[in-house]
């Protein structure tokens, strides 16, 4: 694994890492560069000023250059007609990989996120950045979310599938896609965070075989997680209850694997890039 570039660090993650003003500070601090013509239509110099204020002023809970440029390369390698991500947070993914999906020929990407403040914020860059014409930002609950672009009938597969939103619910949403259809032979997911914090029951999922998810007896989207993110996100976003009914579709086969990257302040992380290469009866 290359080593990280601490001249690229984000500032450190403290106590309380989101929703205490700096989403919109951010905003500001964008819109108010001297520079700001030149970033019009530019996604690089939007990225760019969105990592200068990550590095300078305030921690913010992207995915970052390292991670973000695995995921760029998988787009490449893939050429999704549709990407869905869950968690947009501020816009920072969503801008590197919706210029990366419209690059490779995509239809469109669409960003779910349940913050209605952070969505505004993400709309607004995602504007700036010059990519509107591909790329929705839809606000609300993830679950809720799914179900309604489902009931759209606007697409029926999810060519790439980027989980980087509430930790418990990668696994429950997952299953929701699996049994609405979206996740098919073909399709592909790319999970943040998979060490830091880290993401046991989503792991265990996508690295078992169909005979293992049929017998059921896998861990649940709620275990064996560092709480202290999980309630974080708990009580600022109001969370209460997970999904946890939908049994999604154990009959597809998935392959998966780890690629060891970094957090943008430099701690060690991951992505869990896993295929679905078929169906088992």
């Amino acid at each position: 694994m290359a080593q990280f570039n601490q001249a690229k660090a984000y500032a450190p993650q403290n106590e309380t890492f989101f929703d205490d003003g700096r989403e919109i500070q951010l905003l500001h601090y964008v819109y108010s560069r001297p520079d700001i013509q030149q970033l019009r239509g530019s996604p690089e110099k939007v990225l760019e000023a969105i990592d200068e204020y990550g590095r300078t002023k305030n921690y913010l809970m992207n995915v970052g250059e390292d991670k973000g440029a695995i995921v760029a390369r998988l787009i490449a390698e893939t050429k999704p007609a549709v990407m869905v991500e869950l968690g947009g947070y501020v816009g920072y993914s969503t801008i590197l990989f919706g210029a990366a999906v419209q690059k490779a020929g995509g239809q469109r990407y669409i960003s779910l996120e349940r913050n209605p403040e952070f969505a505004a914020v993400a709309g607004s860059l995602v504007d700036l950045a010059g990519l509107s014409s591909i790329v929705k930002v839809v606000v609300g609950p993830s679950a809720d979310s799914i179900r309604r672009l489902h009931a759209q009938g606007q697409f029926s597969k999810i060519d790439l599938l980027f989980l980087d939103h509430y930790k418990p619910a990668y696994l429950t949403d997952l299953k929701l896609c699996e049994h609405l259809g979206f996740i098919q032979p073909g399709s592909v997911l790319a999970a943040d965070n998979v060490i830091k914090p880290g993401n046991p029951p989503y792991l265990e999922y996508v690295r078992s075989s169909v005979e293992d998810k049929k017998r059921g007896a896998l861990r649940s989207g709620t275990d064996g997680f560092d709480d202290r993110y999980a309630k974080q996100y708990e009580k600022r976003e109001g969370i209460e209850k997970l999904d946890d009914e939908v049994q999604g579709d154990p009959s597809l086969v998935y392959s998966s694997e780890l690629i060891d990257s970094f957090e943008p302040t430099g701690v060690p992380d991951g992505v869990e890039i896993t295929r679905c290469t078929g169906r088992e009866s």
